[in-house]
């Protein structure tokens, strides 16, 4: 066993070196990448699409108000937390949006030829002292650690990622990015248009005196189209914080952690079998 464990180990070292130079990972990876960024996108525009609704219904609270003789309209008092929440959201999918940004450029940075010579140089020095049943160098198992960390932690997690996804969390992103779109279709059409200034003001009373009912009535189901959205601004805030951070960090944790338990382990412990003549 701990001489098949050896070869294993050093097949590793080969295969790493090879993954290195062809990048086998990488297109997958950045490609799963741009799909993410995509939806990001998607989820950011149909925010702020649902925000510029409310935010002109807000506006019209302001052409109307003046004009009631003691009768005072306030829907921007109820729409105003659905609005800070929209606005919230629109801020997290920007900013889940310059994550898959950074993740891309990490991604090529990891795929420099500098990168996989330096991982190629290291791997096959460890493999050389491994195999010849020395005691690896701690500094060369930590170079080895940090250079394969560099090289593929970003397109493993990246895949690995969007695996977790697919099977857990693309259910709940189309159904709710499709709330949210039908939500700002709909508030669109009940929000009031603005009152033209060119009226008088005699017949902007009269008006705002026939119409005052309806507005009301179209105020009231605006911030009932717009709360139906909560629950999917939710959800989406869920699914990206998990896509984009908590996700790929316990990814990224685990495989520091397996690559310094292998390698450093293995480096500063020759098996005792191997040593015996």
């Amino acid at each position: 066993m701990p001489r098949i464990r050896r070869y294993a180990l050093a097949l590793f070292m080969l295969a790493a070196v090879a993954c290195a130079w062809l990048g086998p990972l990488d297109a997958p990876a950045a490609g799963q990448v741009d799909a993410g960024l995509k939806r990001a996108l998607i989820s950011f525009a149909s925010a702020r699409a649902l925000n510029a609704v409310i935010s002109v219904a807000q506006g019209t609270e302001l052409s109307v108000q003046p004009l009631g003789v003691g009768v005072t309209l306030t829907p921007g008092q109820l729409l105003d937390p659905v609005n800070d929440l929209v606005e919230k959201f629109s801020t997290l999918m920007l900013a889940a949006s310059v994550a898959f940004g950074v993740q891309k450029a990490l991604m090529a940075m990891g795929g420099w030829w500098a990168v996989s010579l330096v991982l190629s140089a290291v791997a096959l020095g460890w493999a050389w002292l491994y195999l010849r049943q020395q005691a690896v160098p701690a500094w060369l198992s930590r170079a080895l650690v940090i250079m394969l960390m560099l090289r593929f932690a970003i397109p493993v997690v990246t895949l690995g990622s969007d695996l977790l996804w697919q099977k857990f969390l693309a259910a709940d992103y189309q159904a709710s990015q499709q709330g949210i779109h039908s939500t700002s279709t709909q508030a669109a059409k009940l929000a009031p248009p603005p009152v033209a200034q060119s009226q008088g003001m005699l017949d902007r009373m009269k008006g705002w005196l026939t119409e005052n009912t309806d507005v009301r009535a179209r105020f009231e189901e605006l911030k009932q189209a717009a709360e139906q959205a909560t629950e999917h601004i939710i959800r989406l805030i869920v699914v990206f914080l998990l896509q984009t951070l908590v996700i790929p960090l316990l990814l990224l944790w685990a495989l520091y952690a397996l690559a310094r338990g292998v390698f450093e382990r293995a480096g500063r412990w020759p098996d005792p079998v191997s040593r015996s003549p």
